[in-house]
């Protein structure tokens, strides 16, 4: 399965990833929201930023997944403080994410840059920040 993730470009997670001083890709919500229980070991990830190009530019191969249980507010944010060293989260994520009932920490591997390409995202009618294309080839443009 690929995935297209949306990484915050303010926080520089693509800069990061590129370094190699960043290799978890972390969600969280109040609910189980996607990407909870829908990533698994050897998917693909499709990176992208949030700063208005629409150009994918890098990919990596998914190596771990953690879905928690629900947290309570005090153990989110021990979660994240602990992987924080991987996760690399400036304080606005950091913000984001600290304190969400439930996570997921995607360990990445393989980490690559690509082609920049842009996707078609007229499928999507609800515009998040993770979107499961199934195929990247099928949303390439």
């Amino acid at each position: 399965m690929d995935h297209v993730v949306y990484l915050d470009y303010k926080a520089k997670e693509l800069d990061n990833l590129r370094k190699g001083i960043k290799s978890i890709i972390t969600r969280g919500a109040m609910g189980r929201k996607y990407p909870y229980g829908k990533v698994g070991i050897g998917d693909r990830l499709f990176f992208i930023e949030n700063k208005g190009d629409g150009l994918i530019k890098a990919s990596a191969i998914v190596s771990d997944v953690f879905n928690s249980d629900q947290l309570t507010k005090e153990d989110s944010l021990k979660l994240v403080e602990t992987n924080q060293d991987k996760l690399h989260l400036d304080k606005g994520l950091l913000k984001r994410f600290g304190g969400k009932r439930y996570l997921v920490l995607i360990s990445i591997k393989d980490f690559c840059e690509t082609e920049n390409f842009k996707i078609d995202r007229s499928a999507f009618g609800n515009m998040d920040d993770w979107l499961p294309v199934g195929d990247i080839e099928n949303v390439k443009i």
